[in-house]
């Protein structure tokens, strides 16, 4: 289990390996030092950034599924870890943002679909939900994509909300971190802030 945790409300962003949740939290934060790496699964345990003056931060977590090089066992635990500290700290924390890769998350879901089988993106989007954590799904390198709406339209199905896309922008948030394009999910973000009444967090998102 994480330890060490900071007595703070937050942001967390959970999601896959190698799905850009590192270079999205360096967008959000405007730190420039967190780590980001070719190799999947290079954040093993939480990383805060905190503001001294608020009692505020952003949590990336570690991501879990496939990680080459990294054993079964291992990657399950990460999993394990990731699901235990969402729900022990489900009171503190204002949003989850699940991060998926917009070029492969429509793939990845359906070769993992069924009987026996739920996909994690699928499932962590539920269990946040069922935590009442509102959780907003940062459907990360959308430059890559060129059916955009199908492509969006087609994960709501899968996620359980019904299509178009566009009448979910609270909970679907297109963005490409790498190129700085994160507006979509400041948006929900704000929206976040707003209906929890901490106006106060809004200068983390403008």
């Amino acid at each position: 289990m994480f330890e060490d945790r900071p007595d703070r409300e937050e942001v967390v962003l959970v999601g896959r390996s190698n799905v850009g949740k590192s270079t999205l939290m360096r967008e959000l934060t405007g730190h420039s030092k967190i780590t980001t790496g070719q190799k999947p699964g290079v954040t093993r345990s939480p990383n805060h950034f905190d503001w001294v003056s608020e009692n505020f931060m952003f949590t990336d977590l570690p991501g879990f599924g496939f990680m080459s090089g990294v054993d079964e066992e291992r990657r399950e635990q990460i999993k394990t870890d990731v699901v235990r500290y969402v729900e022990s700290n489900a009171d503190d924390i204002l949003a989850a943002v699940l991060v998926v890769d917009g070029k492969s998350v429509i793939d990845i879901i359906d070769r993992h679909s069924g009987p026996d089988e739920i996909p994690h993106d699928v499932e962590l989007f539920h269990f946040l939900w069922e935590l009442d954590v509102p959780t907003i799904v940062a459907v990360n390198k959308m430059d890559k994509v060129s059916d955009r709406d199908e492509r969006l339209d087609a994960l709501c199905d899968r996620l359980g909300l019904h299509p178009p896309w566009k009448q979910w922008r609270e909970t679907i948030a297109p963005i490409s971190a790498k190129r700085g394009d994160v507006d979509a999910l400041n948006e929900a973000l704000r929206t976040q802030f707003h209906e929890q009444k901490r106006d106060d967090l809004l200068k983390f998102v403008s």
